[in-house]
């Protein structure tokens, strides 16, 4: 079998459309919640996101394509674009060896809001011609294997808030088997809409305290629901000695892939956390590294009520008295909850930690939950000697995901 490790990052987010704008955002503890602007959103009960700012689709595509793509999709291409070229892959790959796989939770929403609107004002003669390609799931991960060449594996995941870390670890087992020597990994997601935003909330699911200091607070006990937030990670995973034999920069390896099922509840984790300790044990398993303090956990960390002590739970049924030593810091109290991108984006925060020695904060923690007691490095960055990291992603219909990423 082989190793696998990362050597590109890339990504769009509420908090920087680059790697060292978001990290350096992370660690200084900037979050991204505002009022909406992307629609009126006056008499909803929540009425901030985690929105983009400052996104130019033209530095990555031609005017004629950007009409052909839905916004999830441009973001996408935007952070493997960024990826790639900080991996110099690119001529440095045979294209039957080089994959993509990008998830995405719900795919071209607001080009199927646009298309609908227009059937039913002016009929479906007038839907545009790009509507399905625009609008499904799948096209980010298409779009950009068609602009780098890359002819081998490519497989979108579609599994909620855990896509991208899937199609990460999904990746990760196609290049460690055998499959490729490098894969585009990640996810996109862009759903700030009135339709996604007003079906969020009438699940109870979105924070409607509309006070972006106070919005999202992952294990804090005032927590009432995540904020929504949109763009893509990507990440390079490619064969160690691939990257050794072109003189590829390493970030890290990873070594642990886990992929479980709750099969308990279409929106709320197991009560007993079952699928999110398999998850978290298999994940180590693989890895077959031992668990120490020098392990740091990105967790999923929504801020609703009912992830955050599950969560806890599991990584405690998991390792024990060492749970209480781990550092544990919610990506999610600056981005918000990114959705189907939201793994990627955690993916690249564990992958800096490991490479600066840097923990960021959870941001807004400030009252302590009894079922939340671990160390959730609250509101200030940390120095750490660590040599591992967990991304940990949860998603509606049960499906959980992990990777773990070891300095090599």
């Amino acid at each position: 079998m082989k190793r696998v490790v990362v050597t590109g990052l890339g990504c769009i987010t509420p908090v920087g459309n680059d790697v060292n704008t978001y990290w350096n955002n992370l660690t200084a503890g900037k979050h991204g919640f505002a009022d909406i602007t992307k629609f009126d959103a006056t008499g909803l009960k929540t009425r901030i996101a985690a929105e983009v700012k400052d996104f130019n689709p033209e530095d990555y595509l031609e005017k004629s394509e950007i009409r052909k793509t839905d916004i999830y999709a441009q973001y996408a291409i935007a952070a493997a674009t960024q990826a790639v070229e900080d991996s110099g892959i690119v001529d440095n790959i045979k294209s039957n060896r080089f994959g993509v796989y990008i998830g995405s939770g719900i795919g071209g929403i607001s080009t199927f809001i646009t298309e609908t609107d227009k059937m039913l004002n002016k009929g479906p003669q007038r839907i545009s011609p790009f509507f399905i390609p625009m609008m499904i799931a799948n096209i980010g991960s298409a779009l950009v294997a068609m602009k780098y060449g890359a002819m081998g594996p490519n497989l979108p995941t579609v599994s909620a808030c855990a896509s991208a870390t899937n199609a990460i670890g999904e990746a990760f087992r196609a290049i460690k088997f055998g499959y490729a020597d490098a894969i585009i990994a990640g996810g996109a997601d862009a759903c700030i809409n009135p339709l996604a935003v007003g079906g969020f909330i009438n699940c109870q699911a979105l924070s409607t305290t509309n006070d972006p200091d106070n919005s999202s607070m992952p294990f804090d006990k005032r927590r009432d629901g995540f904020v929504i937030g949109e763009g893509s990670g990507i990440i390079i995973l490619e064969e160690l000695e691939h990257a050794k034999k072109r003189n590829a920069k390493i970030y890290c390896e990873i070594s642990g892939y886990g992929n479980t099922n709750d099969a308990y509840h279409i929106t709320a984790p197991h009560p007993e956390a079952l699928g999110a300790t398999e998850l978290i044990r298999l994940t180590m398993e693989e890895s077959g590294l031992n668990a120490d303090e020098k392990l740091y956990i990105n967790p999923h960390g929504t801020s609703t009520p009912l992830n955050d002590k599950t969560e806890t739970l599991a990584i405690k049924n998991v390792f024990g008295e060492l749970a209480y030593k781990l550092p544990i810091s919610s990506s999610k109290s600056m981005i918000g909850h990114m959705l189907g991108a939201a793994g990627g984006c955690e993916a690249i925060a564990a992958v800096k930690t490991i490479e600066t020695g840097i923990v960021h904060p959870t941001v807004g923690y400030k009252e302590p939950d009894p079922e939340c007691d671990l160390d959730y490095v609250p509101n200030a960055s940390r120095k750490v000697n660590i040599n591992k990291a967990m991304s940990i992603s949860l998603g509606f219909g049960g499906h959980n995901a992990a990777i773990l990423f070891n300095k090599l």
